[in-house]
């Protein structure tokens, strides 16, 4: 069965929907997923059909239901995004739309894989058959892959980027032409005022992968986005606490720790390695990687009080890769331009820097902890963000914060690049995020808070 769509000049809504969770033995849920449907019942000339997917899913285990809806809804989404663009762009072509959307509904579909898998049940099977979708009798195809799997078949390099699904002009603006934002932060007599630097360079070997640790450890393309990393070396989907102890590291003082966010593209017609592969060109992340000219890690205190030590392997992700698609709760993304960096933040733009400025992106990593685990189930409860006044939560002590800045040169003037995303997130710069694994040792670690408290700067 396909999912239809009528398109007709005026789009109707899809009737499709969820209708609830039936529990079933085992842990098992039954997802109830009633069929899109046009006025007709059929599809139209130039109107989406894609394949049902929920005859294929069976009973779901408990554990990953939430997710598979999530899943299940945002299909339902791109299919009627994909009908509005058809019937409101004039002369959009039918290859234009289906491309991305099979890129997207390729990556829901792993996830709904990976969701099910990590709850110890069986993987489903053959969903990556049910990525391609029609406009009338033209079809996107999924390729078989080195891995056995399906990946979207992309179109042939033509020396400009695909399109992807954003960013769009709107995400840029003139930061000349924004008003000052940025606060100092009013320091209490118990402040702890020092800071300590770690030094770990730029990643110039070109260590990236489209793996996530934190977030998705084992699973390989977890981040269906190239992420860029310094600090510990060789770390992917299947680095654990102890092979990063044992790491080598690129960071001049042995921090151990692991330093990861997503890579930034200049989309200007260049086209990446990875222009046919899982985490690049094949879900929409096309162009060429730029390395930073400078990656600034620092560690700072507490407006009103000291920090304790980080526990050794202590997780943290600061922003959401879904925040446009979450409602922008967990958002934290930060882009200003090099002197403008004290005067000015954006949260939900990409700032076009004037001549003889670079573009920064910064990121402030959750300052408060609970004292006990260093990592949580959605990787976020253990650790929290402490007040304006430097007061973290009930239960939660101050910990030194990382303050990460990443800079580019030569995008001056320029909207032509942005941050590798999910597919469906459309590479908001609302989206950017960063993520961190604490593996200094106990000493290091001593060393850094003591500077913070002391006043002093080190590193």
């Amino acid at each position: 069965m396909r999912q239809r769509h009528k398109v007709n000049g005026t789009r109707r809504k899809a009737l499709f929907g969820l209708a609830g969770l039936v529990l079933g033995g085992g842990g098992l849920v039954a997802i109830n997923v009633g069929a899109n449907a046009s006025n007709s019942g059929e599809p139209s000339a130039g109107g989406v059909s894609c394949p049902e997917v929920k005859d294929r899913l069976g009973d779901i285990p408990r554990a990953a239901s939430a997710e598979v809806r999530r899943s299940l809804d945002l299909m339902r989404r791109d299919i009627e995004a994909a009908d509005t663009r058809l019937s409101s762009e004039q002369g959009v072509s039918s290859r234009t739309v289906l491309d991305p959307l099979l890129a997207k509904r390729s990556a829901i579909l792993e996830r709904i894989e990976i969701a099910v898998e990590r709850t110890g049940a069986e993987r489903p099977k053959d969903l990556q058959s049910l990525a391609a979708c029609t406009v009338g009798d033209t079809a996107t195809t999924p390729a078989p892959s080195g891995n056995g799997e399906q990946s979207p078949q992309q179109p042939p390099a033509t020396g400009t980027p695909q399109p992807t699904g954003g960013p769009a002009p709107a995400d840029f603006v003139d930061i000349t032409k924004v008003q000052p934002n940025v606060r100092p932060v009013a320091n209490g007599r118990a402040a702890s005022k020092g800071a300590f630097r770690t030094r770990c360079g730029v990643n110039k070997a070109g260590r990236f992968n489209s793996d996530n640790v934190i977030v998705a450890p084992g699973v390989s393309n977890g981040a269906h986005h190239t992420h860029d990393y310094v600090g510990a070396i060789g770390v992917d989907a299947f680095t654990d606490d102890r092979s990063l102890a044992a790491s080598r590291t690129t960071c001049t003082n042995g921090d151990r720790s692991t330093y990861y966010w997503p890579v930034l593209r200049d989309r200007d017609g260049v086209q990446e390695s990875d222009a046919d592969q899982q985490g690049g060109g094949a879900e929409g992340n096309t162009g060429k990687i730029l390395t930073p000219a400078r990656v600034s890690l620092q560690f700072i205190g507490n407006p009103n009080a000291k920090v304790t030590a980080m526990p050794r392997f202590l997780r943290i992700i600061t922003g959401d890769a879904k925040a446009n698609a979450n409602g922008g709760a967990n958002a934290n993304a930060r882009f200003t331009c090099t002197g403008f960096e004290n005067k000015v933040e954006l949260r939900d733009k990409y700032p076009i820097c004037p001549k003889g400025s670079n573009l920064m992106r910064v990121a402030k990593f959750q300052n408060c902890w609970d004292g006990k685990n260093t990592d949580s189930a959605n990787h976020r409860s253990h650790v929290a963000f402490a007040d304006e006044r430097g007061a973290c939560p009930a239960g939660f002590r101050p910990i030194p914060q990382l303050v990460q800045r990443v800079t580019y040169k030569g995008l001056a003037g320029s909207t032509a690049f942005a941050i590798d995303s999910f597919p469906e997130s459309m590479h908001k710069p609302v989206t950017d995020h960063g993520d961190f694994i604490n593996a200094m040792s106990k000493r290091l670690m001593k060393k850094a808070v003591s500077c913070i408290n002391s006043g002093r700067r080190c590193g």
